[in-house]
């Protein structure tokens, strides 16, 4: 803005249209922060039913990834235990603690593998006595029935596992580990048992949080009162701006007719 159009801007009349134009794009921004804030509140929110426990077979396959609809889902599932595939994660956390988790190889009657996590501890020392109890478990043959949260399976770990730096919760990786190969594929996914073993205490599993839809045509609405907020400011600078022309253009006639 030139010195000439600036002067236009300070006059008493141009400075009332600034705090008029400002006052009506307040107001505009009010609305769209009103309208930002009704585009949460009346989002839908989307509710999955994750509590009803529901037989494994028919939320997931063998060799398939995980559903984001059936992530954290409560399942029941029948196997036994398979002997010499037992597992003990590090660096595994339970309330901000380190510690380790307990995996079994678990192979469904329909000939399936399933990684389960059967507990948690700070010492290293009880998960390996409870690997000597499942495995003794394993050993007998029993179809036993697990029950908890079938979560998505994590992504293999870049360490050396097979020198005992096992961390990841991945049930892709096990497959190398595991003796046994399962006929019917792997589960992408794991089970957190519900029900620690002995010794042990439960891995957190609490249920997947809501989801809410954003209501986008409130979004929408939001923008809009923002354009309009910042029309108001342009307004006033066009007016100012036009003004400052016109006295221009009065100027240079009256000049050209003083020089005539």
């Amino acid at each position: 803005m030139s010195s000439s159009m600036w002067s236009v801007a300070r006059r008493p009349r141009w400075i009332a249209a600034l705090f008029l134009a400002l006052g009506v794009a307040a107001a505009f921004a009010g609305l769209g922060q009103w309208q930002l804030e009704r585009s949460f509140a009346s989002g839908e929110i989307v509710t999955r039913e994750t509590e009803a426990t529901v037989p494994l077979t028919e939320l997931a396959e063998p060799q398939g990834p995980v559903a984001a609809a059936h992530d954290g889902q409560l399942v029941s599932v029948e196997g036994t235990w398979v002997p010499d595939d037992t597992l003990v994660l590090s660096e595994r956390y339970h309330d901000d603690d380190p510690g380790f988790w307990l995996v079994g190889h678990l192979t469904t009657v329909d000939g399936a593998g399933l990684a389960v996590a059967l507990g948690w501890s700070a010492d290293e020392d009880e998960v390996t006595d409870a690997a000597a109890e499942l495995e003794a478990e394993a050993s007998a043959g029993e179809v036993v029935t697990i029950e908890g949260r079938y979560v998505m399976g994590e992504a293999p770990q870049n360490s050396d596992f097979e020198a005992g730096e096992l961390s990841a919760m991945a049930p892709a990786a096990f497959a190398n580990l595991w003796s046994t190969v399962d006929e019917a594929g792997i589960y992408g996914g794991y089970v957190i048992a519900d029900g620690p073993a002995a010794g042990l205490t439960q891995i957190d599993a609490p249920p997947p949080p809501l989801e809410q839809e954003i209501n986008w045509l409130n979004i929408f609405y939001a923008a809009e009162w923002a354009i309009f907020a910042g029309f108001a400011i342009f307004l006033w600078w066009r007016l100012v701006k036009d003004a400052w022309e016109v006295e221009e253009h009065e100027r240079q006639e009256a000049a050209a007719a003083a020089s005539a």
